[in-house]
């Protein structure tokens, strides 16, 4: 096959980390049937066990030797993992090779990216909005990707066909939407929708000496809102650090609406507090328009 051509998915896919989502993207390729699919992971016991189970084809420890072969590379590595993996692989990747990755957070990631990739490879930043608690291969799941939302962010020097192949790819894997945004709005959205979330959550996990058997008193509200408190310390700490500035305004938004509501607390302000619960209602029923 000509390097670059598209016309189908009979193409050599690399996937770079075999955790939850990169695992879970090998399996989930297996339907559109590429000629192979390759893995790379630092991990010898890792590889071993995505081989036996079927999840890649062949892989290895390193770059050289599987990118040369690769014609679409997904990196699922933490953000400053993917950046320094680009920068050692910058002249392993096969000429007209697409590389894109799975970050959750895009600005720093594509400007340092693009200052080194060399042309005759196109890096298409990309964010599947799908996830677990749980990581590791042992979590991947095939189907964790279905109805999903994936988020890409195109840059002038991307070539509309490999802009094409990410969208079929995402639909593919099952994924429901794919949405166009530039790096800047996709971390000023993402803030709000998924780093903030894991901030309040985390907080209010660290907000109270537990009491023994408090499990016990716990329903639903109390599950839903510490749910992703569960977190991946290595991977979020990067995230909520190299998107401070977004996160930091939204936290201080946050803190204005809390201040609101104690404030009514404090003085009994049943109008207050109405207004406040009917606004939160009404923008969940905007959200799900």
């Amino acid at each position: 096959m000509e390097a670059g051509d598209f016309s189908d998915f009979n193409i050599r896919i690399a996937v770079v980390g075999l955790g939850l989502i990169g695992g879970s993207l090998a399996l989930a390729l297996r339907k559109l049937k590429p000629l192979e699919i390759l893995g790379i992971d630092k991990d010898d016991i890792i590889l071993e066990e995505a081989i036996r189970n079927g999840i890649i084809d062949r892989g290895c420890k390193a770059g050289p030797g599987v990118l040369e072969l690769a014609d679409l590379v997904i990196i699922a590595l933490y953000p400053e993992e993917t950046v320094e993996f680009l920068k050692e692989n910058a002249y392993n990747f096969k000429k007209g090779a697409v590389i894109t990755d799975t970050c959750g957070i895009k600005t720093g990631i594509i400007e340092e990216v693009n200052s080194f990739l060399p042309q005759d490879v196109d890096f298409i930043g990309g964010h599947p909005m799908a996830g677990k608690e749980s990581k590791g291969l042992k979590a991947a799941d095939q189907n964790l990707f279905k109805d999903a939302n994936y988020i890409i962010t195109p840059m002038p020097r991307n070539r509309n066909k490999n802009l094409e192949l990410i969208k079929r790819i995402a639909k593919g894997i099952g994924c429901r939407d794919i949405i166009a945004i530039t790096p800047q709005e996709h971390d000023r959205i993402i803030t709000y929708t998924s780093q903030l979330p894991h901030v309040i959550a985390v907080s209010l996990m660290n907000s109270n000496v537990f009491e023994q058997n408090i499990g016990k008193f716990t329903g639903g509200s109390f599950k839903d809102a510490t749910r992703v408190a569960a977190i991946n310390s290595m991977l979020w700490s990067q995230l909520f650090t190299m998107n401070s500035d977004n996160l930091i305004d939204e936290i201080e938004r946050f803190e204005e609406s809390i201040k609101i509501i104690k404030k009514a607390i404090l003085s009994q302000d049943k109008n207050t507090l109405d207004n406040m619960f009917n606004n939160a209602s009404m923008n969940i029923r905007r959200m799900k328009v």
